[in-house]
């Protein structure tokens, strides 16, 4: 138990070995004194809290925020010593905002323990004492042996021991890891391939030896020593021979496998580990503002408590003839009074910092980032998919982007291949109707026969069907609608229907390609591979394959021939393979490949190697030996296939042609005319990434191309940088573009990295080509962490371009064809690159407006709402006698001013979506966090402090001089004053927010005035009757006295329209003399078209008549929002909000309000 305890508090690991074995079957040795290894259960624990830990816990975790804690604080400050206000006034906000978080957090949690307890108890099947048991997922052990079935997921990380298949492979699908949804083969070594049944795996005799589990999905070292007739034999396990948890058995009846990673030991477990929590600048802006108003809060607070000293040094002030002092507190400690008085005075003004800010923020991020998910416009109908938030924590910050960093492949282009050309010993070649025609000659075969490939033409178009990790499927369509077994006829190699399966869109063209070449891939069954050459049948054996990975950027296989020899075909990008030529044409070949290049084709180089006997021996006992070793195994194998890889004979090469995406080129120039510089970070070499730059228009033809690459020295870098920055300022060009490769990036940023930035920041396009995946994270790390520390925005669509999409602070999944894990480590997924446009100039936009609205009102009405609290101990000798009643404390921020800033940051739109995004230009109004600068923040803040002296002191004019209100001559006192005051400064605050709003909706109009309304009634009800659970009611009538009197509701007018006047003068006067381009814009009248108004977006009512009244129609048509027209809504018909098709872009750019077509008659 002991024990335990250590191990759950960290100080026991499980784990102190780099190692661990595990015995199949637990069969452990009988001898010695062996100690099992201790592992981890079976269960999947995704939940955060559990019955016992989720209150202490979830408090711990809520009130590490500042606010909280500050708040909590006051709490108990009222709760301990005599302050003027009842604890209630903090302690009733503070427990609705904990309880509204905790019960979120709690509902979210219970559906996390839901689908715990679902996969937990799932049924499985293992081999225990000699027969096959059925248990619960979380009862698997490490060592048991586990049957799945077809179609079935593993239910933990098992090494394959065999199948139903004679050769001990399966296939297996990885979709839920990794989003690829092409079948895999998964291998199981000879020695338990042939333990196909209970009784047989019973008597297996073997140890598994792995490393400790880690979270690389694709890394697994490991080896199986199997006893067989007491010898042992050892074999070297890899990726190949583990199923991973999470994938799914396919196209194989069953397998049997050992497990060795199980619960949170499993890769897929390891892989839920959380991103870094990013931060957007709106949150860093709000937490500043906090600290200067808890800086206002102090310096009222120590004032107030001076003052108060201050007047009391008068003995008349200090022991008034009515306000005797006891004998305590004649002889009470002076420091304790001060510290007494100065906190009392604290938390008479603690109101000023706003708790229910951060309530109303969450909300308003959660819920706006529906509408991302809504709008139709960033809904792509052929592949069915929609936009996808994983953090709303961010939605702002898609409107302060300065950087987009993206990728070329697949993000830019549709990653659909097609086989344009090839260069084989020397010659070009393209592709006629099925037949290779050399450069310059035509196909001119009368009878259309095939014509006879050469030898050197025959080797190119064999490795290109052979050197390859393509997967095949038999059958057609129809039979596999069925549930036919796809390699049913793995055995026979029939060709018809064949549907080949590539992970890589490049592979699969350049088989299908070969096919249409007469050199057919039939498919493999073992270890033998398969092509049909003319409708000849060849076998090959396939003795090793030589992983393809992103440092050597090749792939290779050696295969036996038919003949019997021993063959190495490589293939891979043309800077790691032609160094390692030495026969061939290599210079012709280099030739061709930048032709290619320069088109914007993607290329491959091919080669080969023949060994004598005596070689392939040697390398058969290097890969051998670093294949089993489990220390240091990757620099092992690095070595032997340097080994290998070397004296390779140059084939030729392949180009291949991917086509650039829908309205690629429009978004570009829509984000630099935004102020948005964009970076394309690619892998491909830099002759192709140029080319395709300058057809997607992120290079124009005029642009001076200034290039950083193949540099080979620290020195010769920066003498090339120092040449390109004198460049830049010689040059007269208003545009510069740069591009630089990853060598020569490497040792741009080892020793130079502000020469390098400075030469980057006045281009306006950069390329990066030839990068590596960490590359590219270092790229957006360095302009992130730069001194203006820009807002960067990262766009990919494979896994190569999560450590990008992690660093940027916001990460852009595309939804394309190189699996799923930029998705799911992004913070935002679109299908195609194209609606990112909208995504950063409408949705951004329109997002940081209503955050930054939020904020800076909140903070505006919280000094409206304690200034005259501040004021009002002037008049009553620092007594710290409070001017609102607590229930007005309490509610103020909860209920009468909570829903109308809420409304406004969910609608709120400054300028029509259309504009938007044909205006580009708009979105630098917004840039550099310019909403939220501290001079906006200055304004909000005086203007805060000039209301609450108009609202403090108009009705001090009116009230201050004894004068009689009331027609009976009764006066009234200070609960009627401070009443006063407040009515005057709820009214005022919303109306505030009303001449704000500039896109009204019915719910804007039902909250604005619906808040002022249930003050009202709220007051009227509270004052109205004696409530018996009350200690005191001070409010009592007070509220109806107000109301009876015409002076009050005359000094309301006056003193409402004071403050809101000069706001409306200022805005008049800004708008004619100094408009800003937004507000140019503002005046631009919405698109004619058969458009709803904005108003009617939202519903629209039977017999044309539209759901605004009178008040939405004058607001939309002051603030040149919306031409509503009663003939846009059609009595029973259907209305769609759509735009011309003579727009430049988004033709059919239907508002994010309307979510759907809008059923008039349902309204």
């Amino acid at each position: 138990m002991l024990r335990w305890i250590r191990q759950q508090l960290g100080f026991d690991p499980p784990h102190q070995s780099d190692t661990r074995t595990v015995y199949v079957a637990n069969r452990f040795p009988q001898h010695g004194h062996y100690v099992p290894q201790r592992f981890a259960d079976n269960r999947i624990i995704s939940s955060k809290y559990t019955v016992w830990n989720f209150v202490p816990k979830n408090l711990f975790e809520q009130f590490r925020r500042i606010a909280n804690f500050y708040f909590l604080i006051i709490f108990l400050v009222q709760l301990m010593i005599d302050t003027p206000t009842s604890p209630v006034t903090s302690g009733l906000p503070l427990f609705f905002v904990i309880t509204v978080t905790a019960i979120k957090q709690g509902y979210e949690d219970w559906l996390r323990h839901k689908a715990d307890n679902e996969v937990n108890g799932a049924p499985v099947f293992v081999v225990r004492s000699g027969s096959l048991v059925q248990t619960r997922s979380k009862n698997i052990r490490v060592g048991d042996i586990v049957r799945v079935a077809k179609d079935e997921t593993f239910p933990a990380d098992l090494v394959l021991l065999s199948s139903d298949r004679v050769e001990g492979t399966c296939h297996i699908t990885t979709a839920s890891l990794d989003g690829e949804t092409n079948l895999k083969t998964s291998y199981s070594v000879a020695e338990t391939t042939v333990c196909q049944s209970v009784s047989q795996l019973e008597s297996l005799q073997a140890v598994v030896e792995c490393h400790q589990p880690e979270a690389d999905l694709y890394r697994f070292v490991g080896r199986i020593t199997v006893t067989h007739q007491g010898e042992e034999i050892v074999r070297p396990l890899g990726p190949e021979n583990l199923l991973l948890r999470g994938a799914r058995l396919k196209n194989t009846r069953e397998i049997f496998g050992v497990a060795v990673y199980t619960g949170m030991e499993a890769k897929m477990a390891l892989n839920y580990k959380c991103k870094s929590q990013k931060r957007s600048a709106v949150e860093k802006s709000m937490n500043t503002f906090l600290i200067i108003y808890l800086c206002i809060l102090l310096f009222e607070a120590v004032l107030s408590t001076i003052l108060k000293y201050a007047w009391q040094a008068e003995e008349k002030w200090d022991e008034p003839f009515y306000n005797r002092k006891t004998e305590q507190e004649r002889n009470s400690s002076s420091i304790l009074k001060f510290i007494s008085d100065f906190l009392a005075f604290l938390v008479l003004y603690n109101f000023i910092i706003p708790i229910s800010l951060y309530v109303t923020v969450e909300m308003q991020k959660f819920l706006g980032s529906f509408f991302i998910g809504w709008d139709l416009d960033l809904y792509h109908e052929e592949s069915d998919q929609k936009a996808q938030v994983n953090t709303s924590d961010l939605n702002e910050e898609l409107g302060q982007v300065e950087y987009v960093f993206t990728d070329k492949t697949g993000t830019l282009t549709e990653n659909e291949m097609q086989f344009r050309e090839c260069s084989i010993n020397g010659t070009k070649y393209r592709e006629v109707n099925g037949k290779l025609i050399p450069e310059g000659l035509m196909d001119d075969s009368p009878d259309g026969s095939t014509p006879q490939l050469l030898g050197e033409e025959l080797l190119f178009l064999k490795a290109v069907s052979l050197c390859h990790t393509v997967q095949i499927s038999y059958d057609p369509p129809d039979c596999m609608a069925g549930g036919g077994d796809p390699f049913s006829h793995a055995n026979g190699f029939s060709t018809n229907h064949m549907e080949y399966y590539a992970s890589s869109p490049d592979e699969k063209a350049l088989v299908e390609a070969a096919k249409r070449l007469g050199v057919a891939f039939c498919g493999s069954s073992g270890e033998t591979m398969e092509i049909k050459t003319f409708d000849k049948s060849e076998k090959y054996k396939q003795l090793h394959v030589l992983e393809f990975d992103p440092n050597r950027r090749r792939m290779s296989v050696i295969l036996e021939t038919p003949s019997g020899g021993k063959l190495l075909f490589s293939k891979g990008a043309e800077s790691a393979i032609l160094p390692f030529t030495t026969s061939g044409e290599i210079e012709k070949t280099r030739l061709h490949v930048d032709e290619f290049a320069l088109k914007g084709l993607r290329t491959l180089v091919v080669a080969c190697r023949h060994f004598s006997p005596e070689e392939y021996m040697e390398v058969d006992r290097q890969l051998n030996a670093a294949r089993t070793a489990l220390q240091q195994r990757e620099e092992r194998l690095q070595e032997a296939f340097s080994y290998i890889e070397r004296d390779l004979h140059l084939l030729g090469a392949t180009a291949v042609e991917d086509k650039l995406q829908d309205k690629v080129q429009e978004t570009i120039e829509a984000m630099r005319l935004a102020g948005i510089k964009v970076w394309v970070l690619t892998g491909d070499k830099h002759e192709t990434a140029v080319s395709v730059s300058l057809s997607c228009g992120h290079f124009h033809r005029t642009m001076n191309i200034l290039e950083l690459l193949q540099q080979r020295s620290d020195n010769e870098c920066a003498e090339q940088l120092r040449r390109l920055a004198r460049r830049i300022k010689e040059d007269h060009v208003i545009q510069h573009g740069l591009v630089v490769d990853g060598a020569s990036l490497s040792l741009a940023l080892r020793e130079h990295e502000k020469l390098f930035m400075e030469v980057c920041k006045n281009c306006s396009a950069v390329l990066c080509c030839r990068m590596a995946p960490l590359q590219k994270a270092k790229v957006v790390r360095l302009i992130k962490t730069s001194p203006e520390k820009p807002i960067t925005l990262a766009v990919g669509d494979g896994a190569n371009d999560v450590s990008m999409i992690q660093e940027a602070h916001v990460g852009i999944g595309i939804m394309g064809k190189e699996g799923r894990q930029a998705v799911r480590n992004s913070d935002y997924a679109i299908a195609r690159f194209k609606f990112l446009a909208k995504l950063l100039l409408v949705h951004g936009h329109f997002y940081y407006i209503r955050i930054a609205t939020l904020v800076q009102y909140f903070f505006y009405k919280n000094v409206c709402f304690i200034t005259p609290q501040f004021l009002y101990q002037f008049f009553c000798l620092f007594s710290q006698q409070t001017l609102y009643d607590s229930v007005y404390l309490t509610l103020y921020n909860i209920c009468f001013t909570s829903l109308p800033i809420l409304v406004y940051s969910l609608f709120e739109q400054l300028v029509h979506p259309h504009v938007l995004q044909t205006k580009p230009g708009l979105y630098r109004d917004i840039s550099r966090n310019s909403m939220l600068s501290f001079r906006t923040f200055l304004y909000w803040t005086v203007l805060g402090f000039c209301h609450a002296f108009i609202f403090f002191f108009g009705s001090y004019i009116l009230m201050g001089e004894d004068t009689t209100l009331m027609g009976n001559g009764q006066m009234f006192g200070n609960w009627t004053f401070g009443t006063l005051v407040f009515t005057v400064m709820v009214i005022t605050v919303t109306l505030k927010l009303a001449l704000e709003t500039h896109f009204w909706t019915w719910m804007n109009h039902f909250v604005t005035w619906g808040s002022i309304a249930f003050y009202f009634i709220f007051s009227l009800f509270y004052g109205g009757i004696i409530w018996p659970f009350l200690h005191t009611q001070d409010m009592y009538f007070v509220f109806v006295q107000l109301l009876s009197s015409g002076s009050a509701w005359f000094a309301i007018i006056i003193i409402v329209i004071t403050c809101l006047c000069p706001d409306v003068v200022k805005k008049v006067f800004y708008r004619h003399l100094q408009p800003t381009s937004t507000q140019k814009s503002q005046s631009l009248p919405a698109p004619q078209t058969q458009a709803l108004s904005c108003v009617e977006s939202l519903c629209c009512y039977q017999h044309g008549q539209s759901g605004c009244s009178r008040l939405a129609h004058f607001l939309e048509q002051m603030t040149g929002q919306c031409q509503a027209s009663t003939n846009h809504c059609h009595a029973g018909g259907r209305s769609n909000r759509s735009w011309s098709d003579t727009d430049n872009f988004y033709s059919n750019d239907r508002s994010i309000l309307t979510l759907s077509p809008i059923e008039v008659t349902h309204c």
